[in-house]
């Protein structure tokens, strides 16, 4: 994994001055309990199945990823200095958990898997994403989806 110190500048500037600000310790959303919510993944791994282009670098997009993909056919088009693939190669749930999910799924932690899921180009700014969010939403809300987990690269 990449140190601060061991980015070039200007990259380790900006990522030292990120604001951080403190999350709530208590729930900003109601809704049901977890063992009855349904649950899709979307991973900034800027994941392509065989055959698919490549994200371009500053993409905007999100694309649509099926419950029934091969974690371990999918590929990552992610560009980013800062980017170690190895804990993908080894093991894909690092940034895309749809296993994980379906074994939390089979024992009744939460309600279900969603059928769709979707992936981004980490490295976008965000204010580039507005009709990629919009998109998701729509999608995930169709999909009768409650709660999305976010894997972040």
């Amino acid at each position: 994994m990449a140190q601060i110190d061991d980015l070039p500048e200007p990259t380790r500037t900006v990522v030292r001055d990120l604001p951080c600000t403190p999350s709530p310790s208590t729930p900003f959303v109601s809704g049901p309990a977890l063992s009855g919510r349904r649950v899709a993944l979307v991973s900034s791994a800027a994941l392509v199945q065989p055959g698919e282009a490549p994200f371009s670098v500053g993409a905007g997009e999100a694309r649509e990823l099926p419950s029934d993909a091969s974690a371990h056919a999918l590929l990552s088009s992610h560009v980013s200095i800062n980017f170690d693939r190895t804990g993908f190669q080894v093991d894909p749930d690092v940034v895309f958990p749809l296993r994980r999910l379906q074994e939390l799924a089979a024992d009744g932690v939460i309600g279900s898997v969603a059928s769709r899921h979707f992936t981004v180009m980490g490295s976008t700014d965000p204010a580039e994403m507005g009709s990629a969010i919009d998109t998701m939403t729509q999608a995930l809300l169709a999909d009768r989806c409650d709660a999305v987990v976010f894997a972040p690269v």
